[in-house]
């Protein structure tokens, strides 16, 4: 019955909405004509014009760059990392992290599946798909590790750092070598992790009382949001060395880590700032008859209402940081558009740029869809919470 319903509503809908009158059929069937016309084009030219051979034989060096290929393995284990805690965090709450995860493990499999990938990385992703299972029965088996598995994330994150730098433990691999997809993700992270908090202190200070802390968080975040992303980029590329002075030396991949950081954090906190005046005086009354300080009233009771009202445009600003982070190509630095325009400039593979820059908007488009969907979960999570 519920088929068969189904099938009614569709026929009713089309027929309000797409063949109501003659005039609206005849604009039916030209669009449907035009469509057809542009997707078969597009599919023509995908599947037998498009020559995919510039992404085979450039895959590594548009997924880690110049990274010396004996140490190819820390980023494997970096990412090792990630997924077992990924896993473990879609055992304990599953909801949002189901998405993320499943995701994943089709994205895993499929690459894995690609011809032209190396055995050695075959093996590798499915080690990263067996992590994320293993991780997910960690997590459901052992339910007191939700105390603990934020402590987790915090851990991995220095541990990352470690693996991709060296530090002296290891076999130290220059920034400059540093580049291709994995570069702009550990860009983008960075700059998400640290800009985050500074943008919630930098919202706080815009609605202190001192004068001091104020005027300085206004005119903060208003000069920044004054000025183009580029331009923060080059100062913070050109100026910061003159700053830090001989106290210890700046890698350029820091400097633009900084730079990013500096910049998402004023947007970050009008944001914030946005989401705290939503809510209603009274919760700020009814925190102070309880008695609570003001850090206690943020934490508790105000900054959880505020963030949750500011879901989408908070998702909006890591998918800008994400799309932002293409802009390093034009300070030298070899993120995946950086790589994408290195290729397209070698005289082998001229002519072949639409396949690159397909391959480089695929990967984006993949990323800020994937964002994007995790964004409405969460919203219907914590609003299934809250009824």
């Amino acid at each position: 019955m519920s088929v068969s319903k189904s099938r009614i509503k569709a026929r009713v809908w089309l027929k309000e909405n797409l063949f109501s009158s003659w005039k609206n059929t005849f604009l039916t069937c030209l669009s449907a004509a035009v469509l057809l016309f542009i997707t078969k084009g597009i599919l023509s030219w995908l599947i037998f014009t498009a020559n995919w051979e510039v992404i085979y034989a450039n895959i590594r060096l548009l997924m880690v760059g110049q990274y010396p290929v004996e140490e190819i393995w820390r980023i494997w284990t970096m990412l090792c990392l990630a997924m077992f805690l990924l896993g473990m965090s879609w055992g304990i709450y599953r909801g949002v992290f189901t998405q993320i995860s499943v995701v994943l493990i089709v994205i895993f499999a499929v690459t894995a599946l690609i011809p032209f990938i190396s055995g050695t990385a075959r093996l590798w992703l499915f080690l990263e798909i067996i992590l994320i299972g293993a991780g997910y029965w960690f997590g459901r088996t052992f339910s007191h590790v939700k105390k603990f598995y934020l402590i987790c994330w915090v851990v991995c994150f220095p541990l990352i750092l470690l693996l991709i730098n060296g530090f002296g433990l290891l076999k130290h691999v220059k920034s400059n070598l540093w580049g291709g997809f994995y570069l702009t993700i550990l860009i983008a992270i960075v700059t998400i992790v640290f800009s985050f908090p500074l943008g919630i202190l930098l919202a706080l200070g815009r609605r202190s009382k001192l004068p001091a802390i104020h005027w300085f968080c206004v005119v903060y975040i208003e000069a920044v949001r004054g000025v183009p992303l580029i331009t923060v980029l080059f100062m913070s590329q050109l100026l910061l060395p003159l700053f830090i002075g001989n106290l210890f030396e700046l890698s350029s991949v820091l400097r633009v880590m900084i730079g990013f950081t500096l910049f998402n954090a004023a947007y970050v906190a009008e944001t914030v700032r946005g989401g705290m005046q939503a809510i209603p005086r009274g919760q700020y009354e009814a925190a102070e008859a309880l008695g609570l300080n003001y850090v206690q009233r943020m934490t508790f009771i105000i900054m959880p209402q505020a963030l949750r009202n500011v879901i989408p445009a908070l998702v909006g600003t890591i998918i800008e940081v994400f799309k932002d982070t293409s802009l390093v190509a034009i300070v030298s630095l070899m993120d995946l558009m950086g790589i994408a325009k290195r290729i397209i400039a070698n005289p082998q593979f001229l002519g072949r740029q639409m396949e690159v820059f397909i391959f480089v908007a695929s990967v984006f488009l993949v990323l800020c869809l994937l964002l994007s969907n995790v964004s409405k979960r969460l919203e219907i999570t914590l609003n299934r919470d809250r009824n």
